[in-house]
Protein backbone atom coordinates (compact mmCIF):
# COMPACT_ATOMS: atom_id res chain seq x y z
CA UNK A 1 0.00 0.00 0.00
CA UNK A 2 1.64 3.51 -0.82
CA UNK A 3 1.31 5.85 1.42
CA UNK A 4 2.11 10.00 1.29
CA UNK A 5 4.53 11.88 3.79
CA UNK A 6 2.52 14.41 5.15
CA UNK A 7 4.92 17.04 6.41
CA UNK A 8 3.82 19.93 8.66
CA UNK A 9 4.54 23.35 7.30
CA UNK A 10 4.70 26.40 9.78
CA UNK A 11 5.33 29.75 8.06
CA UNK A 12 5.48 32.90 10.39
CA UNK A 13 5.99 36.57 9.09
CA UNK A 14 10.01 36.70 9.26
CA UNK A 15 10.10 33.75 7.16
CA UNK A 16 9.10 35.78 3.78
CA UNK A 17 11.18 38.20 4.48
CA UNK A 18 14.03 35.74 5.40
CA UNK A 19 13.13 33.66 2.04
CA UNK A 20 12.95 37.21 -0.10
CA UNK A 21 16.12 37.73 1.20
CA UNK A 22 18.20 34.37 -0.07
CA UNK A 23 16.70 34.66 -2.91
CA UNK A 24 17.93 37.92 -3.63
CA UNK A 25 21.55 37.26 -2.87
CA UNK A 26 21.60 35.27 -6.66
CA UNK A 27 22.72 37.01 -9.11
CA UNK A 28 20.49 35.44 -11.29
CA UNK A 29 17.10 35.83 -9.85
CA UNK A 30 17.53 39.78 -8.77
CA UNK A 31 17.22 41.21 -12.43
CA UNK A 32 13.60 39.07 -11.67
CA UNK A 33 12.58 41.72 -8.75
CA UNK A 34 13.23 44.79 -10.82
CA UNK A 35 11.25 43.64 -13.75
CA UNK A 36 8.18 41.72 -12.17
CA UNK A 37 5.02 43.11 -12.20
CA UNK A 38 4.25 40.43 -9.07
CA UNK A 39 5.60 37.49 -7.43
CA UNK A 40 4.46 34.70 -4.94
CA UNK A 41 6.39 33.44 -2.42
CA UNK A 42 6.41 30.22 -0.29
CA UNK A 43 9.03 30.28 2.29
CA UNK A 44 8.66 26.64 2.97
CA UNK A 45 7.18 23.72 0.78
CA UNK A 46 6.62 20.04 2.16
CA UNK A 47 7.26 17.23 -0.22
CA UNK A 48 7.33 13.58 0.27
CA UNK A 49 6.39 10.02 -1.24
CA UNK A 50 6.52 6.15 -1.54
CA UNK A 51 4.71 5.74 -5.08
CA UNK A 52 1.85 7.90 -4.22
CA UNK A 53 3.38 11.55 -3.27
CA UNK A 54 2.54 15.00 -2.54
CA UNK A 55 3.47 18.41 -1.65
CA UNK A 56 2.05 21.69 0.25
CA UNK A 57 2.69 24.95 0.90
CA UNK A 58 0.98 28.72 2.35
CA UNK A 59 2.87 31.53 0.59
CA UNK A 60 1.60 35.40 -0.23
CA UNK A 61 1.15 37.35 -3.31
CA UNK A 62 2.74 40.66 -3.51
CA UNK A 63 2.24 43.34 -6.46
CA UNK A 64 4.32 46.64 -5.76
CA UNK A 65 6.04 45.13 -2.50
CA UNK A 66 3.13 44.78 -0.58
CA UNK A 67 0.84 41.34 0.04
CA UNK A 68 -2.05 41.38 -2.20
CA UNK A 69 -3.28 37.65 -0.83
CA UNK A 70 -2.90 34.36 0.96
CA UNK A 71 -2.07 31.09 -1.64
CA UNK A 72 -2.08 27.64 -1.13
CA UNK A 73 0.07 25.20 -3.21
CA UNK A 74 -1.21 21.72 -3.13
CA UNK A 75 0.84 18.75 -5.93
CA UNK A 76 -0.11 15.20 -6.04
CA UNK A 77 2.48 13.18 -7.92
CA UNK A 78 2.46 9.68 -9.10
CA UNK A 79 5.29 7.43 -9.70
CA UNK A 80 8.42 5.93 -8.79
CA UNK A 81 9.34 7.93 -5.69
CA UNK A 82 10.67 8.10 -2.34
CA UNK A 83 11.55 10.30 0.25
CA UNK A 84 11.03 14.01 1.66
CA UNK A 85 11.85 17.44 1.20
CA UNK A 86 11.65 20.68 2.04
CA UNK A 87 11.94 23.77 0.25
CA UNK A 88 11.38 27.47 -0.58
CA UNK A 89 9.84 28.23 -3.96
CA UNK A 90 9.61 32.26 -6.06
CA UNK A 91 7.17 32.64 -8.64
CA UNK A 92 7.58 35.97 -11.04
CA UNK A 93 4.79 37.52 -12.40
CA UNK A 94 5.58 39.24 -15.63
CA UNK A 95 2.77 41.37 -16.41
CA UNK A 96 -0.55 42.22 -15.35
CA UNK A 97 -1.77 39.65 -17.55
CA UNK A 98 -0.12 36.84 -15.52
CA UNK A 99 -1.00 37.99 -12.37
CA UNK A 100 -4.81 38.20 -13.26
CA UNK A 101 -4.33 34.76 -13.76
CA UNK A 102 -2.41 32.92 -11.20
CA UNK A 103 -5.06 35.36 -8.44
CA UNK A 104 -7.90 34.28 -10.53
CA UNK A 105 -8.99 31.55 -7.60
CA UNK A 106 -7.55 28.58 -8.69
CA UNK A 107 -4.36 28.26 -10.97
CA UNK A 108 -2.40 25.15 -11.94
CA UNK A 109 0.61 24.44 -13.94
CA UNK A 110 0.67 21.57 -15.54
CA UNK A 111 3.07 18.05 -14.93
CA UNK A 112 5.37 19.67 -17.92
CA UNK A 113 6.16 22.61 -16.23
CA UNK A 114 9.81 23.32 -14.66
CA UNK A 115 11.56 25.38 -12.19
CA UNK A 116 15.46 26.72 -11.93
CA UNK A 117 17.04 25.46 -8.62
CA UNK A 118 18.63 28.19 -7.32
CA UNK A 119 21.73 26.99 -4.37
CA UNK A 120 23.88 30.12 -3.18
CA UNK A 121 27.40 29.63 -3.75
CA UNK A 122 26.81 26.27 -5.37
CA UNK A 123 25.83 25.01 -8.98
CA UNK A 124 22.34 24.92 -9.82
CA UNK A 125 20.26 23.02 -11.89
CA UNK A 126 16.86 22.88 -13.44
CA UNK A 127 14.00 20.70 -11.35
CA UNK A 128 10.69 20.07 -11.78
CA UNK A 129 9.11 21.80 -8.70
CA UNK A 130 6.33 23.53 -10.97
CA UNK A 131 6.69 26.03 -13.32
CA UNK A 132 8.05 28.24 -15.97
CA UNK A 133 11.78 28.43 -16.62
CA UNK A 134 13.94 25.44 -18.01
CA UNK A 135 17.47 26.20 -18.46
CA UNK A 136 20.38 25.59 -16.19
CA UNK A 137 21.95 28.63 -13.74
CA UNK A 138 25.11 28.82 -12.02
CA UNK A 139 25.33 31.65 -10.02
CA UNK A 140 28.54 31.28 -9.01
CA UNK A 141 30.38 31.66 -12.42
CA UNK A 142 30.24 34.47 -15.29
CA UNK A 143 28.74 32.43 -17.98
CA UNK A 144 25.02 31.92 -16.31
CA UNK A 145 21.91 30.27 -18.97
CA UNK A 146 20.05 33.19 -20.39
CA UNK A 147 16.46 32.21 -17.88
CA UNK A 148 13.26 34.50 -19.43
CA UNK A 149 9.92 34.42 -18.26
CA UNK A 150 7.39 31.66 -19.79
CA UNK A 151 3.85 31.98 -20.18
CA UNK A 152 4.19 35.48 -18.25
CA UNK A 153 5.84 33.29 -15.35
CA UNK A 154 9.45 32.28 -14.09
CA UNK A 155 9.88 30.10 -10.95
CA UNK A 156 12.93 29.69 -8.66
CA UNK A 157 12.96 26.93 -5.78
CA UNK A 158 15.80 27.07 -3.04
CA UNK A 159 16.57 23.64 -1.39
CA UNK A 160 16.23 23.61 2.39
CA UNK A 161 17.00 19.74 3.63
CA UNK A 162 15.73 16.40 3.05
CA UNK A 163 15.75 13.60 -0.35
CA UNK A 164 13.58 12.64 -2.57
CA UNK A 165 14.10 10.58 -5.34
CA UNK A 166 11.27 10.98 -8.18
CA UNK A 167 10.65 9.89 -11.38
CA UNK A 168 6.69 10.98 -10.85
CA UNK A 169 4.82 13.26 -13.08
CA UNK A 170 2.40 15.48 -11.33
CA UNK A 171 1.02 19.09 -11.25
CA UNK A 172 0.98 21.85 -8.74
CA UNK A 173 -2.17 23.61 -7.95
CA UNK A 174 -2.59 27.21 -6.30
CA UNK A 175 -5.82 28.40 -4.42
CA UNK A 176 -5.50 32.47 -4.10
CA UNK A 177 -7.14 33.90 -1.15
CA UNK A 178 -7.46 38.10 -1.63
CA UNK A 179 -6.99 40.14 1.29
Amino acid sequence: MAAALVLSNPVHADSYSATLGAFEQSKVVRPFFKSAYGYVVFPIIGKGGFAIGGAYGKGRVYRGGKATGEVRLVKATFGLQLGGQAFSELIFLEDKRAYDEFTSGSFEFDASATAVAITLGAQATAGTEGSTASANAWPATSRQAKIHYYRGMAVFVHTKGGLMYEAAIGGQKFIFDRR
